[in-house]
């Protein structure tokens, strides 16, 4: 009677056993990645910003130059006044002196 008893209690020891320790592997494999993503994070966050700040700055430039663009369109472009007129020209059966 007492082998049976021992051999149960050795098989659930077991499956315990294989379940805590596979259970405690995941988790210190979990707690590595975890530890190298938080230093990976800092860089990462810094390198981020910087691309947020250059298209800002690309975005603000375009944006200047769009409102120049139609503030100049909207002031006439020019000074307002009329084309001169052509200037008198030679009629074809004229011929330039020499």
């Amino acid at each position: 009677m007492e082998r049976p008893l021992i051999a149960v209690l050795l098989l659930v020891g077991l499956i315990i056993g294989t379940g805590v320790g596979s259970s405690y592997a995941r988790a210190r494999r979990g707690w590595s990645d975890y530890q190298t993503a938080k230093k990976t994070v800092p860089g990462a966050r810094r390198a981020a910003w910087l691309l947020i700040k250059v298209v800002t700055t690309k975005i603000g430039v375009i944006l200047l130059l769009l409102i120049g663009a139609v503030a100049y369109a909207a002031a006439g472009g020019d000074d307002g006044s009329e084309p001169a007129p052509p200037n008198p020209s030679s009629t074809p059966d004229e011929r330039p002196g020499r």
